[in-house]
């Protein structure tokens, strides 16, 4: 399956980062990772981008492109993943509500709304 994980600086972005990683290794997924700058997050653009080089190194796996895209991150996520033949589109989202009810932020809602491919939520 061609995936393309779409990062940002979040804590989700982290865990998402982790289990695709873990995915890739046990069915050998072909993986393409992009960073997007989301300023409000914890972790810059650079800080992501170098957190996924360490961890592919981590896990010997050589042939992933990584990449940072500029501009809207909803949008540099869409585009890029318009422009490849993905089967798969993973984000990292969604939290909780006191109720219980998951609740989507602005950008993971028009990736899902927007998104030429399935994309798998990861929470």
């Amino acid at each position: 399956m061609n995936v393309l994980l779409g990062l940002g600086g979040s804590d989700e972005s982290v865990k998402t980062l982790r289990r695709t990683i873990e995915r890739t290794r046990e069915v050998g997924d072909e993986l393409t990772i992009v960073v997007v700058d989301k300023p409000e997050s914890k972790r810059s653009q650079d800080e992501m981008y170098q957190q996924a080089l360490d961890s592919l190194e981590e896990a010997d796996i050589t042939d992933v492109e990584v990449e940072k895209l500029e501009g809207d991150p909803g949008s540099a996520l869409v585009n890029y993943a318009e422009q490849g033949d993905f089967d798969q589109l993973v984000i990292g989202g969604g939290t909780l509500s006191p109720m219980g009810k998951i609740q989507l932020g602005p950008i993971t809602e028009f990736v899902l709304l927007n998104a030429p491919t399935t994309v798998k939520l990861v929470r």
